[in-house]
């Protein structure tokens, strides 16, 4: 791989893990509007794409209903399901010492920028970030392909050879191919070699360290 001195964070399933957060906040919505879903597993599918398209498609939900659905989301989310999440392991180091090489480094989450912040600086890893870039409260710029879009311009002129986004789902890989970056998927998250490979990510990685010698052309 091309080194490469300005590199995409996806949040969610790449640098940390928020399955419980957000399936039981995703669980508490559903129950607002009447619906009985048990089974958090089931609710690894809403783990990425944006809240509301996943009310959407996968309940069948109207706009007007999947607005009132995400507040509820929100209103837990907020208070607990923000902080059930924990960092993967060798995260932290692996940002240090990227940094340590020169890289830049960026988020460019679904998740809404507020949020983002706040999950970085509880697991103490803001401070590796050049900037963080999300989606709005309002539910705008919550396409991928736009927050890479942001994300990149952050960095100012830059080729975009030199740019690359690591994500753990199909909507990282589609939304920076459609920025023209790069992608590495990582199958420890929550989309799987198959959607990853699938979707068209140029490099897979297994584990974080393998994810930090790519990155560091080791």
């Amino acid at each position: 791989m091309k080194d490469k001195k300005y590199i995409l964070f996806d949040l969610d399933g790449t640098l940390t893990d928020p399955k419980e957060g957000i399936t039981k906040c995703f669980q508490y919505a559903l129950a607002h509007c009447g619906i009985d879903e048990p089974d958090l597993d089931k609710l690894e599918v809403v783990i990425g794409p944006p809240l509301r398209d996943s009310f959407v498609e996968f309940y069948g939900f109207t706009k007007e209903k999947a607005h009132e659905a995400e507040a509820k989301y929100r209103e837990r989310f907020q208070t607990i399901g923000m902080y059930e999440n924990f960092i993967y392991e060798g995260i932290a180091s692996m940002l240090q010492n990227l940094r340590a090489e020169g890289k830049m480094l960026a988020i460019a989450s679904s998740k809404p920028t507020i949020f983002v912040e706040k999950i970085l600086e509880h697991f103490e890893i803001k401070e590796y970030f050049h900037h963080i870039i999300g989606s709005n409260l309002d539910g705008t710029r919550s396409d991928k392909a736009e927050v890479v879009d942001v994300s990149i311009s952050g960095f100012g002129q830059v080729d975009k050879t030199d740019i690359i986004m690591v994500g753990d789902r199909k909507f990282d890989v589609i939304g920076a191919h459609e920025r023209g970056i790069e992608v590495i998927g990582v199958t420890y998250g929550y989309g799987g070699e198959e959607e990853l490979v699938g979707a068209g990510a140029d490099y897979v990685v297994k584990t974080v360290l393998e994810l930090e010698k790519l990155l560091l052309n080791k």
